[in-house]
């Protein structure tokens, strides 16, 4: 896994926020936050479901696109919740130093 590969994760952060206080009827993005944050939710849960039965499936590519729906639309209910993906990275850090 490349830097630029985690990178891009940080600036799709970065173009959902954007969207979301410049919304353009275009946008995927902007039209799922219209739709409010149950429906935000609701994707979030119905991609975690594909991507655990695509796990089932061994199908990498699948895994992938699955993870990479999932991945996105966490961004969009962070974003929607005043959180970022630092605030969870932040979580995590703190509980890994607890553990040890």
């Amino acid at each position: 896994m490349s830097n630029s590969n985690i990178a891009f994760i940080g600036k799709l952060e970065t173009i959902v926020q954007n969207r979301l206080k410049n919304p353009d009827e275009k946008s995927y993005t902007a039209k799922l936050a219209a739709m409010g944050t149950k429906r935000i939710a609701q994707k979030v849960g119905e991609e975690g479901v594909e991507l655990a039965l695509a796990a089932t499936s061994g199908n990498r590519e699948e895994i992938v696109d699955e993870a990479a729906d999932l991945i996105y639309h966490m961004i969009v209910l962070f974003a929607d919740q005043g959180l970022s993906l630092a605030d969870v990275a932040t979580r995590l850090e703190l509980r890994h130093k607890t553990s040890n």
